[in-house]
């Protein structure tokens, strides 16, 4: 027999930009690694005490928050979305510089990108990640996945050596780092593609407006002024270059037949 298919959720239930998908990022999974390896050597290596114990710490914890805060702001700000991701980045360089200071002030060897050591550090992502049956695959957003994935890297984050862990640490600083330049691309080109929220949530509206013709609230509705050139309704746009970069004013929705424009107050 078959299974009911369940009924479609309503268009006005769905989210205009899905978003809370932050455990299932690669970068969130290894920013977690990094905080959670941060918290481990600065017990061990690094006096209680001192600021700096306390700054890795918190810049660890930051590189991971920030990284799934912006994801969840990306439900309705594309700005606070990328600023948050920049942040992570940012708070992740800035353990990354930590870290090479430690080597470089006890005068312990930094393993060059191309040492054995470091390919070895990397080659335990790879490994698991290209079999998707392997039980031990590190992108499974539980918290089991995360307990799992420092069972995988614990040989290394858990050494005696602190040369061996604060290296182990480095390159996944700079997995995180390379994953979070790629993800902040990919958000601008969603941006200027796509839109800022505003913009989506306009046209959204717009889309809906069109199919009830009849709407008495139409020709009146002050969110959504009518062109002074053709009398169609207008959207919510983001200047992209100019003096004006990054400020929102109304286009009409006939562009580029109509040129028309109004200031977003």
């Amino acid at each position: 027999m078959e299974k009911p298919v369940p009924p479609e959720e309503p268009q006005h239930h769905r989210k205009l930009r899905p978003s809370g998908g932050y455990r299932e990022l690669r970068s969130f999974q290894v920013a977690t690694l990094i905080y959670d390896g941060t918290v481990s050597f600065c017990k061990r290596f690094i006096d209680p005490r001192s600021r700096t114990h306390d700054q890795m710490v918190q810049a660890a914890r930051s590189g991971r928050q920030n990284i799934a805060e912006g994801n969840r702001d990306g439900a309705t700000s594309s700005k606070s979305e990328l600023h948050l991701t920049n942040v992570a980045r940012g708070s992740l360089e800035e353990l990354l510089l930590d870290y090479e200071d430690y080597l470089r002030q006890h005068k312990l060897p930094q393993w060059p990108k191309d040492s054995p050591q470091a390919a070895q550090v990397r080659n335990i992502g790879k490994k698991n990640r290209s079999d998707p049956s392997d039980p031990t695959d590190p992108s499974a957003p539980t918290d089991a996945g995360d307990r799992t994935r420092w069972a995988l890297y614990a040989t290394w984050l858990e050494h005696g050596d602190p040369a061996v862990a604060a290296n182990s640490l480095l390159c996944l600083i700079h997995q995180a780092n390379y994953l979070l330049d790629r993800q902040l691309v990919s958000l601008e080109q969603d941006f200027i593609q796509g839109g800022g929220y505003s913009e989506q949530l306009a046209a959204a509206r717009i889309a809906e407006r069109k199919k009830h013709p009849s709407d008495p609230s139409d020709p009146s509705d002050p969110h959504f002024p009518r062109c002074p050139l053709c009398g169609n309704v207008m959207t919510l746009r983001t200047a992209r270059q100019g003096k004006r970069a990054g400020s929102q004013f109304w286009g009409c929705t006939g562009y580029p037949e109509c040129k028309g424009t109004v200031p977003h107050d």
